[in-house]
Formats: structure tokens, sequence, C-alpha cells
């Protein structure tokens, strides 16, 4: 498989030398969408913020809204996919790399981030499909059913079955097999590494993954919508105040660190490419972190009660501000009012070691609830990514009982496999499949970003109506 592998990777994750920095262009292509969708939608991400917590504490819910689960768990549902290892392994990938002033640009693409979620995450819920008091939405639905009002049915179809194939594939690698792999890491690492309990038993702790998401999983997006609203306030809470506590004991190096962030995005020291190099590396961390423009979190805020779907895309505008700005910048403050040494600057220092060496190095009991954290943060994403695997691969082979089952089961099975095994080609192949889906998806939506504005306008103009800020 390594070399398909290679491949695609290759293609997906093809670079441009800049001005001494390689550039990505995938995360071109997904801040370009960022930018885009900030400006043609009037700054939706800032002057819509407090509307957006209104509708999440139900504010404006109407009795009998369409939908199977409330708009704060299909929220929830989608955080869960969002925040897993990645924010705190992959924010020191960033700062060891990049430097302080890498947190600053992955703050100014989390916020770019927030409107491409608004625009594809109202599409989601104005093209969903419901049967049998079932709801399924998401990019290969309003690729297909969108393009086709569009008059470009055969385009919009085929975008829709290419969008899904890649993430049945894609699933099972970043939402499944790799947080498989790291909760088991830092599991056997916090119960004494060698000689834990757990060293040479890896697939044991694959399977009791593989029990506790199965027991959520089989019960539908009602069931993982009732798990993780309980899960993530409680995750995300357990890690913040964590983070906090970090940074508040250090106090005194806050004021230099938010310095060293300001400063080293605009003159970083010994990062390749200089400004473009550290702004690479903000942006790459933040769309790898926050998933905007994949169109993932669209296939849980489809299943929304909401008779308006601009209200979902509102309520969607918080994940990236949520994952990125606030967990990834706690993360990228933790370390650097504690470990972080200008000489870890483009040596490649990186990982959840660094992240927790931070911690550790000001409580030496902190490591615990870190790995707490990072366990849960592993599971919940796998609740969401299953469900997203699910709803792209029925879109395929069509909505039977047996079907969903099968899937759920063939999921659970690569839950224990990814525990247990060494990742290799699989991982590098799904994880370019679950980017490649930018393609499709920013295409549709750049294609139906008319509609997407006449529908925010409308709804905003009968808020207005209505008396309602």
């Amino acid at each position: 498989m390594r070399p398909l592998a290679d491949a695609v990777s290759g293609f997906i994750f093809f670079t441009v030398p800049v001005a001494g920095a390689e550039l990505p262009l995938i995360v071109v292509w997904l801040i370009c969408a960022g930018v885009f969708f900030t400006f043609y939608l009037r700054l939706v991400n800032i002057r819509g913020f407090k509307h957006a917590i209104d509708l999440v504490r139900g504010k404006h819910k109407a009795p009998g809204d369409p939908g199977e689960i409330s708009q704060f768990q299909a929220l929830t549902t989608a955080v869960s996919g969002t925040v897993g290892i990645g924010n705190i392994a992959g924010v020191a990938v960033a700062i060891s790399l990049g430097g302080p002033g890498a947190t600053f640009w992955l703050i100014v693409a989390g916020f770019l981030g927030m409107s491409t979620k608004l625009a594809e995450c109202t599409l989601a819920v104005m093209y969903r499909r419901e049967r049998d008091g079932q709801v399924s939405g998401g990019p290969m639905h309003y690729l297909e059913r969108g393009l086709a009002a569009r008059n470009w049915p055969r385009i919009g179809r085929a975008l829709g079955l290419f969008y899904a194939a890649a993430m049945v594939i894609g699933c099972l690698g970043i939402g499944n097999m790799f947080q498989s792999n790291q909760a088991t890491a830092i599991l056997i690492d916090v119960t004494g590494g060698a000689n834990s309990v757990f060293a040479d038993r890896a697939w044991l702790v694959g399977l009791l993954l593989a029990a506790g998401v199965g027991l959520v999983i089989i019960g539908g997006i009602r069931s993982i919508a009732n798990t993780t609203a309980k899960l993530v306030p409680a995750m995300a809470i357990l890690y913040v105040l964590s983070a906090l506590t970090i940074i508040a004991l250090n106090a005194e190096a806050l004021p230099g660190a938010i310095a060293a962030i300001w400063n080293g995005a605009f003159s970083p020291q010994g990062v390749a490419g200089g400004v473009l190099g550290v702004m690479i590396l903000g942006f790459r961390r933040a769309v790898f972190s926050n998933e905007a423009g994949l169109g993932s979190a669209a296939i849980a805020h489809a299943a929304a009660r909401t008779a308006a779907p601009v209200s979902e895309g509102f309520v969607a505008l918080l994940e990236p501000f949520i994952d990125t700005v606030v967990i990834c910048t706690l993360t990228a403050l933790v370390i650097i009012t504690t470990v972080y040494d200008p000489a870890l600057a483009g040596s490649g220092v990186s990982g959840i070691e660094l992240t927790t060496q931070a911690f550790a190095s000001t409580l030496s009991w902190s490591p615990i609830p870190l790995s707490i954290a990072a366990i849960l943060f592993a599971y919940s994403t796998m609740l969401a990514w299953s469900y997203y695997g699910l709803k792209a691969f029925t879109y395929l082979v069509g909505e039977r009982r047996g079907t969903d089952l099968g899937f759920k089961l063939f999921f659970l099975t690569f839950v224990v496999l990814g525990s247990s095994i060494q990742l290799g080609a699989l991982v590098d192949l799904s994880d370019a499949l679950v980017f490649i889906v930018a393609i499709p998806n920013l295409l549709g939506l750049y294609l139906m970003a008319p509609l997407i504005r006449r529908e925010l306008t409308s709804y905003e103009r009968r808020l207005r109506q209505a008396g309602r800020p």
C-alpha cells in the first residue's frame, strides 16, 4: 500500500517553494475559502458570534422543528470530531518548528475558518434528506442536490460520490486508527511505560476502546449526541482548567509569551521562509485541527433540529473558535510560558511529549489530567467520525439496517487494529483522502456562494423584523 499512499499524499499535500518556505497547496485552498467567505458574508464570524451563543442556549428554538438532535448536541458532536490528539500534540509541532509566532497565525486561521463552517453547515441543513425519522446530510448531499438545482446534475452526483468514497476510507485513519493508537500510547506511558501492564497488551486497550465506542454508536446519532453533550463540555473544562492553572502559576512569563507570539509572527528567527514560513505553519495547524472546508462537521450539523438552515450555520461557526482559538491557543501558551526554548525553532522537536513536559514542569502530577483529557479527546473523535463514515457509506450503498450494523462493526474492528499495529501506509493514505475532499467540497461552496448569502441576508432580515438581535 505504500506506493499508493505516497502517490496520493504527494498529490494532496503537494508543496511549492515560495521565498524559502514550502507552501502546501491544500492549505492555500482552505485558507482562501476562509478569506473569501469571511468578506463575502460581511464578517459574519465576528458579528454573528453573539447570535450563535444564543442559538446554542436554545433562545430561538421552536417546538416541532425538523431534525433529530438539538443544536447544542449537533455542536458538541461536531466539536468532538475536531478536538482530538492534534490539539495537544499538533500545536507543539507548530511551535517547535515555527516558534511562538505560529500561534498568532493559528488564531487568525481559526477566525477565518468560522466563516467556512457557517457556509458548509448552512447547505448541509438546506439539502438534507429525511427518511423514517432519520436525517442524512453533508457535502455528498448538497453537492448532488445543490448542483443539480443549478443544472449540473452529473457533476454534482460525481462530486458527491467522490466525497463519500474518500470519507469512508479516510474515516478509518484520522478519525479511528490514529486516535486509538495515540490513546493507547498515552495510557501505556502514564501507567508506567515499558513496565505498564498494558505494554504488551495494546490489543486489550483497543478492545476496551472498541467496546466503549460500540456501546454509544450502536444507538445512532441520538446516542452519540447524548454522549457528546455530556462528554465534550466535561473534557473541555478539564483541559481548559488544567491549562489555565499552569498559565496562572507562570503568570510572570505571560507578558513575555504574548510579546513572543506577536513579534514572532512578523519577525521570526530561524524559521525557513521567515514570516511566510511561520504563517504557513500556523495556518496548517489550524486547518488540520478545525477541519473548516472539509465538510465533515456538516454531516453532524445536518441532523440538528431547526427549520432555518442558516441558524445551524451560526451554531457551526463556534467550532473553530472552541477548537482552535481557545484550546489550541491555551496549549501554545502553556508551552511558551514553561519549557519553550528559542533553540527549538526549526529543530523539529515536537509531539505530545513536549506538551506533557510543559505541564509537568509546573505541577508534577499534571500529566495525569492531561492524559485523561487526551484519551477523552481521542474517544470522542472516534464517536463523531464513526457517524461521518456511516453516512458517507450509506450514501454510496443505500440505507438499510444490515448495512448500518455492518459498517459499525467494521469501524470497531479498525479501532482494535489501530491500537496494536504500526499504522504506516494505511493512515497516511486515509489522512490524504480526508483532506482531498476539500477540493470538491469547496468547489461546491464557491458555486453555491450566492445562495448562501441570500439565505443569510433573508434570515437576518427576519430576525430584525421579529425584533431579535
